[in-house]
């Protein structure tokens, strides 16, 4: 057995026998700020999967989202109130939200990728992969070095998750029209 399918193997044990160590973690990482940076990342197989790798320039962050549809508050000026709504369904999807907040917190950085590490109930945690930008060794790395070109990559919707929420992962029936955006099939007028 390699390595990495031990560690996975711990990580599923972990969630199904042992409740109670898992549940205790959560309530630790809910006390926690929103954004917290990490030494290292909690499913190291599935962050090695998405492009980590245990060299300098290279950080985790844990972030934690409300989960569910959001509340607005209710506008004045005239309105009828039963025009305003109560619950509005979020435009990306929760770890899309994960990954921009990241983003805003560590400005220097540009969003890799993030995966899912939990849930309480009402938030769910994730992990979120960030390059520094202005990191020599990274530079030097071609595989990292498109990466960190691509400026404000998280909030044109070019991670993973947020390919996913444009709509650009998928096949089937009535994606046609969504690649390669949008807007270009929009213009084009097919």
């Amino acid at each position: 057995m390699s390595g990495y399918k031990a560690i996975r193997e711990t990580i599923q044990t972990e969630f199904k026998e042992t409740p109670k160590l898992y549940k205790e973690k959560l309530a630790l990482w809910h006390s926690e700020p929103t954004v917290t940076r990490v030494d290292y990342p909690t499913n190291l197989p599935r962050a090695r999967e998405l492009g980590y790798k245990a060299k300098s320039g290279i950080l985790v962050v844990r972030v934690r989202v409300r989960s569910g549809r959001s509340k607005r508050v209710m506008p004045g000026g005239g309105r009828k109130p039963s025009k305003s709504g109560r619950f509005f369904s979020r435009v990306g999807s929760s770890q899309s939200i994960a990954e921009g907040r990241a983003a805003q917190k560590f400005s220097n950085c540009e969003v890799l990728n993030s995966y899912y590490i939990g849930t309480n109930g009402y938030e769910k945690f994730y992990d979120v992969i960030l390059l520094d930008r202005s990191n020599p060794v990274l530079r030097a790395d071609p595989r990292y070095a498109a990466m960190l070109g691509q400026r404000n990559r998280v909030f044109r919707g070019l991670t993973s998750s947020g390919r996913k929420h444009r709509g650009l992962s998928g096949k089937g029936f009535g994606t046609g029209a969504l690649r390669p955006s949008r807007r270009s099939v929009e213009r084009s007028g097919n």
